[in-house]
């Protein structure tokens, strides 16, 4: 029973979490690039990385889950 609930919340929180993230730096970029249209360029790279990071612990939350 408490593993079911251990594997309920890991994926849980561990999933809505990255996907606010992700949604925060995509808005936030997509307000710098609304703001500067020549910072294109720039904000790209950082904000698909920073997008890449946070679904790193997306995986990692399934990997505890298939884990447990």
């Amino acid at each position: 029973m408490e593993v079911e609930f251990a594997k309920a919340f890991a994926i849980g929180v561990g999933g809505a979490m990255p996907a606010l993230a992700i949604g925060l730096i995509g808005f936030s970029a997509m307000q710098a690039i609304g703001r500067n249209p020549e910072a294109a360029g720039k904000v790209l790279a950082p904000m698909l990385l920073g997008m890449a990071f946070a679904e790193a612990v997306a995986i990692y939350a399934l990997v505890v889950v298939f884990t447990l």
